[in-house]
């Protein structure tokens, strides 16, 4: 199996190059990832300018664009041969509810299956949720492995990407692999505003909110259950069963 991996943290993080170590051992893998910290970057492409690749070992490449660009250009034409696989991660911190929106380790993932691939996502997630020291990373390794194992027994929908959130734990302390549905975080926190050395006003996004809905059946609760999350994504928004209802109001 040929397995291409990427990430949003870049190219040195330690879970992009945990993720490979164990992929190598059961698959042959090519990394194509962002050169720098790409977090947050979501779907965007990068349009108005060439990207550059740059060479950091066999089979090894580092991007100057956003992980949707270091997936979308590997499968349109700059690996000789098409992956098999798409893997992204393995993200430092968590890929919750609403968090996939936002996440360029998601958003690789997506854009793999929008050029056809399967693929799966994966994260580590550390007790606090945000900003949390995370240690367990061959742990999320391991359970990587073990879905690319079931996946080259059976395959899945070819529409579907998997968001797994696996907890930071050691493996023998996982309370089992969960079919999970996504949650959905609180209003986040207000911006943080400080001054820069001028005196001038600039502004940090705040952090994400608690979970909401985070109930049973949530990738929030496996969690919190110190389980692994497995969530089954799409990506079509359409809310279906409004259309009806929309059609009438434009028609009033």
């Amino acid at each position: 199996m040929k397995i291409l991996v990427s990430n949003d943290d870049g190219y040195l993080s330690t879970g992009i190059n945990a993720l490979t170590d164990a992929l190598a051992q059961v698959a042959d893998v090519t990394v194509v990832a962002p050169d720098r910290n790409r977090s947050a970057a979501s779907n965007s492409l990068t349009l108005g300018r060439p990207l550059r690749v740059s060479s950091y070992g066999d089979k090894r490449f580092k991007v100057d664009g956003t992980p949707s660009d270091c997936v979308h250009l590997a499968v349109t034409g700059f690996l000789d041969e098409e992956p098999d696989l798409v893997v992204s991660g393995i993200n430092h911190g968590a890929n919750l509810g609403d968090d996939v929106i936002y996440s360029g380790t998601v958003a690789a993932a997506m854009e793999g299956r929008f050029l056809g691939l399967p693929t799966i996502a994966v994260s580590l997630v550390g007790k606090t949720l945000v900003g949390a020291k995370l240690t367990h990373f061959d742990t999320a390794a391991r359970v990587a492995v073990e879905l690319v194992q079931k996946l080259a027994r059976a395959s899945l929908a070819h529409d579907t990407v998997l968001n797994v959130n696996v907890p930071d734990l050691p493996y023998e302390e996982l309370a089992g692999i969960r079919a999970t549905r996504l949650g959905f975080r609180h209003k986040s926190e207000q911006v943080l505003r400080q001054t820069d050395p001028y005196g001038r006003p600039i502004y940090w996004i705040g952090p994400a909110g608690a979970g909401q809905d985070a109930g049973e059946g949530t990738d929030f609760h496996a969690i919190a259950e110190g389980a692994v999350a497995v969530t089954p994504l799409k990506v079509d928004l359409t809310r279906h069963e409004a259309v009806k209802g929309i059609a009438e109001w434009l028609g009033r």
